[in-house]
């Protein structure tokens, strides 16, 4: 009989166990059972289905456990001191292990999947027979290490859960705390920014607190980011979690967008901390008044080409990021994710506030729009300019900016950012080596500075990186050693890294400006950055001959009338190269040479005629030609016909003036040299001789 019931073992071995549990609240599924041995049984796969109870906090909810290639081991201990060697007892203990190349868990309806490889359960079974083979079964205990499991929700994907399963009766089968862990979060097969999740975990619960469920102790990287909250309360019946994650100071060079790997220039220094309470209700997460601090030196730095700053922002110390909102939403669709919706953006930002469109992240979508809105945010104060850059910038910066999220990067469409601030940029090169009469007479200085105010820019962004500036300035100011350019409403388009062959070019197209009432404009240039080179042509319209003479300092002439003219400019390593440029008069003025009584007493008679001649000229014409080389020579020619009325009866007077100078600044080249004073006493004198 024993050996009969060894060889059909495989047939009847499922009728035994549904025997033993019947009437208890799990049931097991055998099949490619093998012939026991004296201390196991290998099996293809066991599935054990259970239900848990409803109660008050939750519904009644179905498991199907699934093992696959298993074995089941065991060693019995008998209880029955009456038994002889030739019965069998009637009450034994039996301490299984079972053994599994793999084990799948999942809920129905189904809420998740639960899977591990090579997994290893124990188990204390007491078992009791009445009559016969018929036997009945008592849970006493059960123990499963997790380690490496994965969790699956839909789309969602926990890797590498390890947590310790201890199950016994005399605990009333609630688990006690253990530690779990999670090391990796993954959406739609992506790594997410969540990892490392660890916290304490038991199914006990509070009295007071029936229906609550805690974690105590949690922590998790949260982009790098270490964030930890003492205790995670979730609430079954309402499905409800409050807490608060505490963000532990990092340093900014290695959260994401910052993190250059160990670079040497780093994109941010310094330390930033904060908290973010939650509120987890269903399928919506809520984000209430989140606060993000800085630390001293905390600040974002932007650097050149050639990896050298070429300005930062300072974050200052204390609230960089308060009063943060958002509510996000889970998305399903049949009972699976579909994506996630974020609405109710907002926040208080250097002083500002910065607020968003409702947006929704959908996996299947290649791209994903928002609008973000800013409102008098402070960054101007902030930036600080380095290398051959320095200067002053204040003013709040407000506008749209309307963003496109994508795999493969960002893009921006049309965003405006405008401010009623502004602030002086100067740009100070490093010093040349100086020569001998700059030693002694000192040298003119390079450093140019440009004062603007009340920017407003309109730009673009694709998602290879082209971009478009189109920029309006109130007043731009450009004052150098040699003199100030004023101008009022400029304006024009800015275009960088649009040539993929070479995206060091830059393109300034469409600029305009006004100039001393006139106007001053080119319609196209490209610069090379790297080797800083390009060409142009400036167009000057309107402009009062007048202004130009005081821009110089003149002190003795006076004019009237406009000028226009081109100048073809040529730069090559910040400095300016003018060939065959020209400015002519609109129209017939009148210059004034002044003298004073002293001056015309003192002068011969030949030189006195001259100034009574120049002391009401009626130009008819008025023509210039301009050249310039790089070094700052230039050569100006100036043509002037015309009449004076009050001398010799208005007869013809032609006037040819020729000014060389070194121009090494640009505003010389477009006006009548500082010296005419000295050219027209030239002139007088030559006339003199002549008759």
């Amino acid at each position: 009989m024993p050996a009969a019931g060894w060889f059909f073992f495989p047939w009847y071995a499922q009728s035994l166990v549904d025997r033993g549990l019947e009437g208890k609240p799990f049931r097991i599924e055998l099949s490619g059972l093998g012939l026991p041995g004296f201390s196991g049984v290998g099996f293809r796969s066991m599935k054990v289905l259970f239900t848990t109870p409803k109660d008050g906090c939750s519904d009644a909810s179905t498991y199907t456990l699934s093992l696959t290639n298993g074995l089941l081991s065991w060693h019995f201990v008998n209880r029955d001191t009456t038994v002889t060697r030739l019965q069998l007892p009637k009450v034994f203990n039996a301490a299984f292990t079972l053994d599994a190349d793999s084990i799948n868990v999942k809920p129905d309806p189904e809420a998740f999947n639960f899977g591990d490889s090579k997994p290893r359960i124990t188990a204390s079974i007491d078992v009791s027979r009445k009559n016969g083979f018929t036997f009945f079964f008592i849970p006493i205990a059960a123990v499963y290490n997790i380690n490496g499991a994965t969790v699956t929700r839909e789309k969602l994907r926990l890797e590498d859960v390890n947590f310790k399963v201890k199950l016994s009766a005399a605990d009333h089968w609630q688990q006690g705390m253990d530690t779990l862990r999670v090391a990796k979060l993954f959406s739609d097969g992506n790594p997410s920014p969540v990892s490392n999740f660890k916290a304490l975990f038991g199914s006990k619960r509070d009295p007071l607190k029936p229906c609550t469920l805690t974690l105590t102790g949690c922590s998790v990287d949260l982009y790098h980011w270490k964030a930890s909250t003492q205790r995670i309360e979730y609430d079954l019946k309402e499905k409800q979690s409050r807490f608060t994650l505490n963000l532990a100071e990092i340093p900014l060079a290695e959260l994401p967008g910052f993190n250059r790997g160990g670079s040497k220039t780093p994109l941010a220094t310094g330390r930033v901390s904060g908290f973010i309470p939650i509120e987890f209700q269903d399928s919506t997460v809520l984000v209430r008044n989140a606060l993000v601090l800085a630390g001293k030196g905390t600040s974002v730095i932007f650097y050149t080409k050639e990896n050298k700053p070429l300005l930062s922002l300072d974050l200052g110390v204390g609230e960089v990021l308060k009063n943060l909102n958002a509510r996000v939403t889970l998305n399903s669709r049949n009972n699976k994710l579909s994506g996630l919706a974020m609405s109710n953006l907002s926040a208080t930002l250097l002083g500002g506030t910065i607020t968003s469109t409702p947006v929704s992240f959908n996996p299947a979508a290649n791209n994903t729009l928002l609008t973000l809105k800013l409102n008098n945010i402070k960054v101007l104060d902030r930036v600080r300019l380095h290398g051959d850059f320095k200067g002053s910038l204040k003013g709040a910066v407000s506008g749209t900016i309307p963003l496109t999220i994508a795999k493969s990067g960002f893009a921006i469409r049309n965003a405006h950012l405008q401010s009623p601030g502004g602030g002086t940029i100067t740009i100070a090169p490093p010093s040349k080596r100086q020569s001998a009469s700059e030693r002694i007479f000192g040298p003119q200085k390079p450093d140019a500075d440009y004062t603007f105010s009340e920017p407003d820019l309109v730009f673009s962004r694709l998602l290879n990186g082209s971009t478009t500036i189109t920029f309006t300035l109130k007043n731009l100011l450009r004052k150098t050693e040699g003199g100030e350019m004023p101008l009022l409403s400029p304006r024009g388009t800015l275009s960088l890294w649009q040539n993929r062959l070479n995206p060091d070019m830059a393109t300034l197209s469409d600029f305009s400006a006004e100039f001393f009432g006139g106007t001053v404009a080119l319609k196209h240039v490209d610069y090379d950055m790297r080797k800083k080179e390009g060409e142009t042509e400036l167009q000057l319209d309107n402009i009062p001959l007048q202004k130009l003479l005081d821009l110089q300092g003149t002190k003795k002439v006076y004019a009237t009338g406009t000028v226009k003219g081109t100048i073809p400019v040529k730069m090559k390593n910040d400095v300016f190269e003018i060939k065959d440029g020209g400015m002519n008069a609109e129209q017939s003025g009148q210059i004034i040479y002044a003298t004073t009584p002293e001056e015309r007493a003192a002068a011969n008679q030949g030189l006195r005629t001259t100034y009574e001649a120049l002391s009401n000229f009626l130009y008819v014409q008025l023509i210039s030609s301009i050249n310039m080389a790089p070094d700052g020579k230039s050569a100006i020619t100036i043509q002037l016909k015309g009449t004076n009325p009050d001398f010799q009866n208005g007869r013809p007077i032609e006037l040819n003036l020729n000014v060389e100078q070194n121009m090494l600044d640009l505003m010389r080249s477009l006006s009548i040299s500082s010296n005419v004073e000295q050219i027209i006493s030239e002139k007088a004198l030559q006339m003199q001789k002549k008759k």
